[in-house]
């Protein structure tokens, strides 16, 4: 799970030909207190359970849907937790979506992401790299070009972990992941973390 949550920083993720470059993620798993898996299965979280590949979308603060890929075998609840991405495609939708111009804060946190891109708890469950007709893709950080979207000619991330944003439980865990170099987190990196 953890080498998935590195390993998506730089990969590109559009929803119905609207994304960009990944830049912040979260790991979570069943044996961390901050996990929604943590006190076993539920109807909410059963799509964390596995398979792997899949979109795990919930509904928080009765306000935001937020979008993970499930990362673990079945039956192994783990999931990371798309924070935030660089825009890249479909810019004049996540605007009118967000009612925003600046394209640093489109997607800079798990709720902007979701409502930028027009995620719902409708995908919840479908594969991250599409299915009935939706197309939710992970480009290779390369340049790979999947479902038809244009090729992502991008640099390597600098990788940094720092604790995860917002919750109560596994505080200082270090399973955020950031893009260190990126204008684009949700939160800026803590001074120990800084170049």
């Amino acid at each position: 799970m953890l080498e998935v949550a590195r390993d998506l920083l730089g990969c590109s993720f559009t929803f119905n030909g609207v994304g960009g470059r990944l830049v912040e993620v979260e790991a979570y798993r069943a044996d961390d207190p901050a996990s929604h898996s943590f006190r076993g299965r539920t109807a909410r979280n059963a799509v964390m359970f596995g398979p792997p590949g899949r979109l795990y979308v919930y509904f928080t603060m009765g306000l935001h849907f937020c979008v993970n890929v499930v990362c673990e075998g079945e039956g192994q609840a783990a999931a990371v937790l798309l924070r935030a991405l660089e825009p890249t495609v479909g810019l004049d939708a996540m605007r009118r979506r967000r009612d925003f111009d600046d394209p640093r804060r489109l997607c800079s946190g798990p709720a902007k992401l979701t409502q930028a891109l027009a995620i719902t708890r409708d995908v919840n469950g479908l594969r991250a790299c599409g299915e009935g007709g939706l197309r939710a893709c992970f480009l290779a950080r390369e340049g790979v070009v999947a479902q038809g979207s244009a090729a992502w000619a991008r640099r390597a991330p600098r990788v940094v972990a720092t604790p995860r944003v917002g919750v109560s439980a596994g505080v200082a865990t270090l399973w955020r992941f950031v893009d260190a170099d990126s204008a684009f987190l949700s939160r800026p990196l803590p001074r120990a973390a800084r170049p």
